[in-house]
């Protein structure tokens, strides 16, 4: 699933990473506990959280996570955007709640890590 249709189902919006829409995304993983993101060992996966603050943009690079998806409006800090910007990280922004967000997702043909 490239980033551009994840934007089309969730009528989300891209935070960082305009120019990667095209990026495709094999796995997802939904999760606010970050030490539950460390475990992961997926290539070309997307984060969904409603954990918004530096430690998750943190840990999405320890991860080797290129994307991270916000849910339910939450609001990307300058600093946050900053170290996605330094890191390489795509960061998309939606309304839903992260229930409506997996299934959404999963529906449409993202496939969860386990």
């Amino acid at each position: 699933m490239k980033i551009t249709d994840i934007v089309k189902i969730l009528d989300a919006q891209v935070i960082v990473g305009r120019e990667d829409m095209d990026y495709s995304i094999d796995h997802g993983f939904a999760s606010d506990l970050m030490s539950d993101v460390l475990t992961l060992e997926e290539e070309h996966l997307i984060l969904i959280t409603g954990l918004c603050n530096n430690q998750t943009i943190r840990t999405a690079e320890m991860a080797n996570i290129s994307v991270i998806l916000f849910v339910r409006n939450k609001q990307v800090s300058e600093d946050m955007i900053e170290l996605a910007l330094e890191n390489d990280i795509i960061i998309l922004s939606c309304k839903y709640s992260m229930f409506r967000t997996v299934g959404l997702l999963y529906e449409n043909g993202l496939v969860p890590v386990y």
